[in-house]
């Protein structure tokens, strides 16, 4: 039988990855497609907890004090318990998921932290960790939503005054912000990532119009 498909949503803090995963997931089930969602990292699991702890600033205030190698791990843990308990027969049995987040959110928050001549070195590592020594799955399509930094971070701040909760230490650092999403970029192009332009003269497109633009790519992959 023919391994699953994985489709990963990614971009930087606030660049509406939850609300379309959401959106196609909610779509493909209505059409009668078996389909599961992931989403990563999963907060308040056993697995997750080295995670939660250096974006609480338990190791540090600024995402530089771990270093990109380190972090990646904390969260490639997270990931790897989560493919063994919960997806990984399901995938192994030809089924589709659907991530908000994957191991691309190393390679788009981690990369960010090193000088541009250690990132290539840094994305074989990573991708060799994690999909070659753990044996996670490669995605099938991942969909980069490009949205500028300085929309985000309006995006993040409205969130927080709305929700009154406080930003972890990548979504308070707007200058690690702004190196993530150059970052981001050049890793979608190195990586073949479908890139979704997400703005208009500077104002985010309506969330129904992102969609369909998915929605399209996503029905020409499964056919």
């Amino acid at each position: 039988m023919n391994k699953g498909r994985l489709i990963v949503f990614e971009g930087t803090d606030g660049s509406g990855k939850a609300t379309q995963s959401r959106l196609l997931f909610e779509r493909l089930e209505r059409e009668g497609v078996d389909c599961r969602r992931l989403n990563f990292p999963r907060y308040g699991e056993k697995s997750a907890a080295l995670v939660e702890l250096y974006l609480g600033g338990a190791f540090g205030s600024h995402p530089d004090d771990v270093n990109a190698y380190a972090a990646s791990t904390f969260y490639a843990v997270d990931r790897y318990a989560s493919y063994k308990q919960d997806w990984g027969g399901y995938y192994e049995a030809g089924g589709l998921l659907i991530a908000d987040r994957y191991t691309t959110s190393n390679a788009v928050h981690q990369a960010s932290k090193l000088p541009d001549g250690e990132r290539e070195k840094f994305l074989d590592w990573l991708f060799g960790f994690e999909y070659g020594l753990l044996g996670l799955p490669e995605p099938s399509l991942v969909f980069y939503l490009d949205v500028p930094t300085e929309v985000t971070e309006r995006l993040m701040r409205e969130r927080e005054r709305a929700t009154h909760t406080a930003a972890d230490i990548h979504e308070a650092d707007d200058a690690y912000l702004r190196e993530c999403r150059e970052n981001a970029r050049g890793v979608a192009a190195r990586c073949g990532w479908q890139s979704v332009d997400c703005t208009r003269y500077g104002q985010m497109r309506g969330i129904e119009d992102i969609h369909e633009e998915v929605y399209a790519r996503v029905k020409a992959l499964l056919g």
